[in-house]
């Protein structure tokens, strides 16, 4: 009988653990990333009464309770951070500490400190890769991801332009010749932009088209003289010259009015083998115009897209692939410690973890904007916790009851 009061007692103590477990599990219910933690009850070794060994066993009570962590998809919540990201599937972010010790985190709200550092709300330093020219290298160890941070983009000189157009095959040579214009926008090598304009000029040939192009002689030092060239279709409407083998014609801009440098200009006439002109019985007309060049920018933001690429854009509209997250997958991630901060660290029992891609090695998807919830179940807690009290209250009871009966046992010797 008198086992009974550690055998209470160990329950007493164990269900108070669990009732701190369902406890800090309902004050995370919104932490980011959050994994819900499980207790998990074990008996303590019986003991046998009587000389039938092991036909009369009491045991001795429960043991303290072991914790471990439920490691299921948390819901996916769409948000407006730009730097937010999410792990749908396997794997975890790789953090570095202030003492620069590697942890483990699902928690993806990040942001980027005062020298464009990716960290998180913690201030734990974001791992993955830098990018450079628009290349990551996996092969290399991960690395701090520092972000451009008031960054102006230098300009890019175009190099080549294309008018993917129709030229109408029902129009006259005159007099006067029916003509068609259009324009492109270009920029040299200060980022400074010119109008190039190419005018079109029915030709008295079947088939042919004259054409002149011409950039304002404002923008340079001396007037400009026009390039010009003819374009024959034949019967189909197809361009045959200059053909897709021919070299693509050039403009050669000199003595830009602004310093820049002299520059030339191709004109694309060719996606690959499929002419960008045609002439068919139909207006003259522009479906799309494109040149490879680009002003100076000033950054605006960045973000982290799906994948875990991190992306800069620029005021021109360019956008510039800055780092890349790195992921780890545990084979038993159950076996981590929690230290804090929504951050976990290896303990002696854990896999060593594989570092990658996302998407790759069973590692899960990056998803941006986007935040993984608490996997916290608030219906289930409370179930838990009402189950405990009972426990609890059980248990107390036992202790109550038995301590009457010594006082009726010692009672006996009065």
């Amino acid at each position: 009988m008198f086992a009974s009061f550690s055998s209470a007692l160990s329950a007493l103590n164990a269900d108070s653990t669990a009732i701190d477990v369902v406890g800090n599990n309902l004050a995370n219910l919104n932490t980011t990333g959050y994994k819900t933690n499980v207790v998990s009850f074990h008996d303590l070794v019986t003991q046998s009464l009587g000389a039938d060994l092991g036909q009369t066993q009491v045991g001795f009570g429960v043991g303290r309770p072991t914790t471990f962590r439920e490691f299921s998809q948390g819901a996916l919540q769409t948000t407006s951070g730009p730097l937010d990201a999410a792990i749908q599937g396997d794997g975890f972010f790789i953090v570095k500490g202030a003492d620069s010790s590697i942890q483990y985190t699902r928690g993806g709200n990040f942001q980027v400190d005062r020298n464009g550092t990716l960290m998180t709300a913690t201030g734990e330093k974001v791992q993955g890769w830098q990018i450079a020219n628009g290349v990551v290298n996996t092969n290399a160890p991960v690395g701090d991801i520092t972000v451009p941070t008031g960054t102006t983009s230098a300009p890019v000189a175009t190099t080549g332009f294309s008018f993917d157009m129709n030229l109408n095959a029902a129009a006259t040579a005159g007099p006067p010749a029916e003509t068609f214009s259009t324009a492109v926008q270009i920029f040299d090598s200060l980022g400074t932009s010119h109008i190039v304009t190419a005018k079109f000029t029915k030709n008295a040939t079947a088939g042919k088209w004259d054409y002149s192009i011409t950039v304002p002689d404002a923008d340079l030092k001396a007037p400009f003289t026009p390039v010009t060239g003819s374009l024959t279709f034949d019967s189909t409407g197809k361009l045959t010259s200059p053909a897709v083998t021919d070299p693509a014609p050039q403009v050669k801009i000199q003595g830009f009015a602004d310093g820049a440098s002299d520059l030339t200009v191709n004109w694309d006439l060719y996606d690959g083998a499929a002419p960008r002109v045609s002439q068919y019985a139909q207006p003259s007309s522009v479906s799309a115009v494109a040149q490879d060049g680009s002003a100076a920018a000033q950054l605006l933001r960045v973000g982290i897209s799906d994948g875990g690429k991190v992306i800069a854009q620029f005021s021109n509209g360019q956008q510039a692939t800055v780092g890349q997250l790195a992921l780890a997958a545990v084979r038993n991630p159950d076996s981590l410690i929690a230290a804090g901060d929504n951050n976990y660290v290896l303990s002696g029992r854990t896999a060593l973890p594989a570092v990658g891609m996302p998407g790759t090695g069973g590692r899960g998807k990056v998803v941006g904007g986007s935040v993984e919830g608490s996997t916290v179940d608030v219906a289930r807690e409370f179930t838990n916790l009402i189950v405990l009290q009972r426990g609890y209250q059980a248990n107390a009871k036992i202790i109550t009851t038995v301590d009457e009966l010594s006082q009726d046992t010692i009672n006996l010797k009065r």
